[in-house]
């Protein structure tokens, strides 16, 4: 029967492993056995032999002008010899824009992800083409580059902030420390991830000011996206383990029936909780064990656990995994569920009196 139950498990996690966040996941581990790099795709080898051999042509060509291998006028030369400088610097850009695309961004797992960056690589690579007319057709290249310079510092000052926020934002896309939505908190930021675009990310607010509980509170929270180059993210949806530990506590008095207590706690966890979740808890814990974290640690079933409070009384912990956003909910059904229980045999607990609590 346990090897039954042990196969199930097994394959379930086989199955979690497929998809494509907890690939992602189990890549970001050190303990995750990489997988082999996948190939350059055929039609992007035929770009790139292109490229390299338009590279090598138009080098000839230029070195033919600049010995003067052609019988030309002298003004002549020179305008196609930087219209021949000018090409191969576009077919540079073209082939640059291949390399990163095939042996990067080909490689990325998610497809967002390389759809976004492709776009941003294309409009580089664009902008970057367009300097290289504009500088060959009208103006100096040696004048070209000082202005490129000088542009490039003005703006950098002006624009540090939002300039930042582009590169948090390809952070994002790259390293994944959230996504669209997990739950999360940044600095005093708490929420869920409901958008990231280019320069900010948008958050729908749990918790707060005026709330005690992990409840939404109908607010939005936007920062910029540099945050996340500067602070710690704390996110409570890692595709490996999408739960989050909670505790309740109850102080008793020393004389109360510890073994009652502790029993009737974990039953009415169990009973709130379920065994479906439990055996999600158990597929889970089997998957994290393929990683550096201490599997063991992760206890499928609620524990009660007993400390020396500071106020003469006795803590009475109950602690249990629960999903995060079901953890306001699962708390306060769970915590009328103990009192009634626990009033229910006032042989067994002894409470503090309420002009002692």
């Amino acid at each position: 029967m346990a090897t039954e139950e042990q196969r199930e498990v097994e394959t379930k996690v086989e199955h979690l492993k497929q998809q494509a966040d907890i690939k992602r996941a189990l890549k970001q581990t050190a303990g995750h056995k990489a997988e082999s790099k996948p190939q350059v795709a055929p039609r992007q080898k035929v770009f790139l032999g292109t490229y390299i051999a338009l590279l090598a042509g138009l080098g000839v060509v230029y070195y033919l002008f600049g010995i003067a291998y052609f019988s030309l006028h002298p003004l002549a030369r020179t305008y196609l010899q930087r219209y021949t400088r000018g090409a191969i610097l576009i077919v540079l850009v073209l082939l640059a824009e291949q390399l990163v695309n095939a042996y990067l961004i080909s490689r990325l797992d998610d497809v967002v992800s390389r759809y976004n960056l492709g776009r941003v690589l294309r409009l580089l690579g664009a902008l970057l083409i367009v300097f290289i007319i504009i500088s060959v057709v009208f103006i100096n290249w040696y004048t070209a580059v000082v202005s490129l310079g000088l542009l490039s510092l003005i703006l950098g000052f002006a624009l540090q902030r939002p300039i930042t926020s582009f590169i948090g934002w390809i952070y994002i896309l790259v390293r994944e420390p959230y996504r669209v939505g997990d739950r999360i908190r940044i600095g005093d930021a708490t929420g869920d991830v409901i958008d990231v675009s280019y320069l900010d990310t948008t958050l729908w607010e749990f918790g707060g000011p005026y709330l005690s509980t992990d409840h939404p509170s109908g607010r939005i929270i936007k920062f910029p996206n540099s945050d996340v180059l500067s602070s710690a993210v704390f996110n409570y949806s890692w595709p490996l383990f999408p739960y989050i530990w909670n505790e309740i506590k109850f102080n008793i008095a020393y004389e109360s029936d510890l073994d009652f207590v502790a029993r009737t706690m974990q039953e009415v966890a169990e009973e709130e909780i379920g065994e479906a979740m439990m055996e999600r808890v158990t597929t889970f814990r089997n998957l994290l064990a393929q990683t550096p974290v201490d599997e063991l640690e992760v206890r499928e079933r609620p524990a009660v656990f007993f400390r020396a409070s500071d106020n003469t009384w006795l803590e009475a912990i109950l602690r249990y995994v629960v999903p995060p956003r079901s953890a306001g909910r699962v708390k306060n059904q769970m915590i009328k569920k103990l009192l009634a229980r626990l009033n229910a045999a006032p042989d067994h607990v002894l409470f503090p009196k309420g002009n002692m609590r």
